[in-house]
């Protein structure tokens, strides 16, 4: 996972939401004493965004307990523009709870969209598709491209390996011909009005939340 260092709590953050609670109710005798709760977040309360479960858990714990928990596809990424899309492709990948993030190309990416979820979401790098590619193959996991190329499968008719990696490309141009090549599988979203695709971000969530459908239990 990218080296990070947390803001305070309490600090002004993307992560801070309306949805929070306060200080733990009782006082400080009544804190519990399981180590994965923060002081600082029991004793100022919790604003993050983070499910209830998670409330006053310290950032390692929570990454500690969805590893235990995370599903075996993974989601790729390529990063040749300057591409608003990438952070919010993080956070759904957050929501349902990938395996890892890859980020293809080039290292920076913005991290706005993400709503400070990479914290908790393992994302890695890799240089170039030859770099990726080399790793899904020693991983020996499939990668399935998504894009609205000719001979893309819709993804209501498509196979969906439980453990695969799904291959994203940028806002406008799509995934690149060797990105394209690289992949075992393409599959695409059926769309029914006159625009020639979705937005990059949705299309995302789409294929993630059909993986879950399918095989999240």
């Amino acid at each position: 996972m990218d080296e990070q260092t947390p803001d305070h709590p309490l600090a002004e953050t993307p992560e801070r939401t309306t949805h929070g609670v306060g200080p733990w109710s009782g006082g400080r005798d009544a804190w519990p004493e399981d180590p994965q709760y923060d002081p600082d977040l029991l004793a100022h309360g919790d604003t993050r965004n983070v499910s209830d479960r998670y409330r006053y858990w310290r950032m390692e714990a929570i990454v500690a307990d969805l590893d235990t928990r995370r599903h075996p596809f993974h989601v790729a990424i390529e990063n040749w523009q300057h591409d608003m899309n990438i952070g919010s492709i993080v956070r759904s990948a957050n929501a349902f709870l990938a395996d890892t993030v890859h980020i293809i190309g080039r290292r920076r990416w913005n991290k706005r969209g993400a709503m400070v979820t990479d914290r908790y979401q393992h994302v890695v790098h890799h240089d170039d598709i030859a770099a990726f590619a080399t790793w899904a193959d020693e991983q020996r996991i499939p990668i399935v491209a998504v894009d609205n190329v000719e001979g893309s499968v819709p993804v209501d008719r498509a196979e969906l390996p439980e453990r695969c990696v799904l291959l994203f490309g940028q806002e406008g141009p799509g995934l690149t011909p060797e990105a394209l090549a690289a992949a075992s599988a393409h599959i695409e979203i059926t769309q029914y009005g006159s625009t020639r695709s979705i937005n990059a971000s949705a299309a995302a969530a789409v294929i993630m939340y059909e993986w879950c459908r399918r095989h999240a239990h």
